[in-house]
């Protein structure tokens, strides 16, 4: 088996650890933890995704950094409404 197959079954087995432990922590009691570690899992589980499938580590500068630019606008329309609706008194 080469070395490029076994990369890929590795960074799968990690994406189903990561399912397991997605599933896992749907049954435990976290709190207002929970949504933040789903978050962070499914991060996780993107950034796999995005630079092992995607080949991203493969691409050059400017590729790399038109998915970090993604990345951060997201994060920026994310976080704005979150911080309105926190804001709110009403709550």
């Amino acid at each position: 088996m080469s070395a490029h197959i076994r990369l890929m079954v590795a960074v799968w087995l990690g994406l189903l650890l990561l399912l397991a432990l997605t599933v896992g922590l749907s049954f435990l009691p976290l709190g207002d933890l929970s949504p933040l570690a789903s978050t962070g899992i499914a991060a996780a589980k993107a950034a796999l995704v995005v630079w092992f499938f995607m080949h991203l580590r493969q691409d050059s500068g400017i590729i790399r950094l038109v998915a970090l630019a993604a990345v951060v606008w997201i994060a920026i329309l994310l976080t704005l409404p979150w911080i309105d609706f926190s804001s709110r008194h009403w709550l």
